[in-house]
């Protein structure tokens, strides 16, 4: 029998292209502000189904912050494209069995709540595993669901502060400064999407949902890198370097003849490269400057050097030379620079989203390239408020 005409059959009645790997997995996402909603539009981006419940009449908070065009936060569409809203009082009877209708056809619940306010609210992970056996719980919080700091409120600024990580940054021999992204929230959301995953892949052998707890202030701690490592190993606390590496040497920002350029050279053999490049090859060979140790205790002086030869050419000039010899090193770019950079360009890591109100907007790309899966140049718009009530209802049969 020739099979070739129902293979065909098959292959054109076929549905559409998955978005990604997690085609099928519906998370029902109760997060607002930034650690919450950047975990689920990572898991969007990763092919899930994301419904939002939303505060009826005001919505995520998010929704108020600025820039504004035609009166919509583009701040709100760069971090929920593609989602759909439903606004839900969970303290109103019809409203939570609406809610529980969701659940039972979900695989993930995602909230960013203080600990206990949805046990308050009779949905805590010990109320909802009893019975969604299967479903994912995870929370974001600021401190976790456990520890003597659990109960305090947290943005990124006070995770920052209480984590050390304001005290790490900034000028050399100044204050302790706030890092220009919301790092603690962006790594929390970045870490929750990663333990939802395991936990998924989990599921397919036991059936069993897990409760994921990660906290803002957990998360920062794992990314204090050296810092917590020469604090552990010596007791020497790290204090604001600007932008050169506590320990590295040369790894830091320069002058050069008409503006600054970052050169980073993590071992004895690129700090050789680029003595060559600047044409004094004897600087590798001194004792004060032979290994990274070396160059560590002596980074002052051998600042002083190098600046002194790289204010003989621009930063163009240099950029040439140093990329001849394989030496890692950039421009100082600005955000102007950055959206037209080439090779985040060619990477498709800004993408148009047609918006019903505020038009044509551009926001970033995903970063996860997978093989087998589209890399789309647009998104969907996020949500208006409320927006998915019916089509949601429809769907899911409440």
């Amino acid at each position: 029998m020739d099979t070739t005409l129902n293979r065909d059959a098959k292959a054109t009645a076929s549905p559409p292209q998955a978005r990604g790997p997690l085609d099928g997995i519906c998370v029902i996402d109760l997060t607002r502000v930034l650690a919450g909603p950047f975990c689920t539009t990572l898991l969007w981006e990763l092919g899930a189904e994301i419904i939002k419940i939303e505060r009826p009449g005001l919505g995520d908070d998010t929704r108020a912050f600025p820039p504004f065009l035609n009166g919509e936060s583009v701040y709100f569409a760069s971090i929920n494209r593609g989602k759909r809203s439903i606004a839900l009082d969970l303290k109103q009877k019809a409203d939570r069995a609406i809610f529980e209708t969701l659940l039972a056809k979900a695989d993930v619940l995602v909230e960013n709540f203080k600990p206990e306010t949805m046990a308050s609210l009779g949905y805590g992970y010990s109320v909802l595993s009893q019975r969604f056996p299967s479903l994912i719980y995870a929370s974001i919080s600021g401190f976790g669901h456990t520890g003597p700091y659990k109960d305090l409120p947290a943005y990124d600024l006070i995770v920052q502060a209480l984590g050390g990580m304001i005290s790490i940054n900034g000028p050399e021999g100044g204050p302790g400064v706030r890092l220009g992204i919301s790092l603690a929230d962006l790594a929390a959301g970045t870490f929750a999407t990663t333990a939802i995953n395991a936990a998924l892949y989990e599921r397919r052998a036991s059936g069993k949902g897990r409760f994921i707890d990660i906290a803002m202030f957990d998360v920062q701690t794992m990314m204090l890198e050296s810092a917590l490592v020469r604090q552990f190993a010596t007791g020497e606390s790290q204090e604001p370097s600007g932008s050169r590496h506590p320990v590295i040497t040369p790894f830091d920002v320069f002058q050069a003849s008409d503006g600054p350029i970052a050169i980073a050279c993590a071992n004895d053999h690129l700090f050789g490269e680029l003595c060559q490049a600047l044409q004094r090859p004897d600087l590798a060979l001194s004792s004060r400057f032979a290994n990274v140790f070396e160059r560590f205790t002596n980074h002052k002086i051998l600042k002083t050097e190098l600046t002194s030869l790289l204010k003989a050419k621009t930063v163009r000039e240099w950029l040439l030379i140093l990329n001849e010899k394989g030496v890692p090193c950039a421009p100082i770019h600005n955000m102007a620079d950055v959206i037209k950079d080439p090779q985040l360009k060619a990477r498709n890591m800004f993408v148009s989203v047609k918006d019903p109100q505020m038009g044509q907007l551009y926001m970033a790309g995903n970063a996860m390239k997978i093989s087998g899966y589209p890399d789309d140049p647009s998104r969907p718009p996020a949500p208006n408020l409320d927006e998915g009530r019916s089509s949601i209802l429809k769907e899911f049969g409440s």
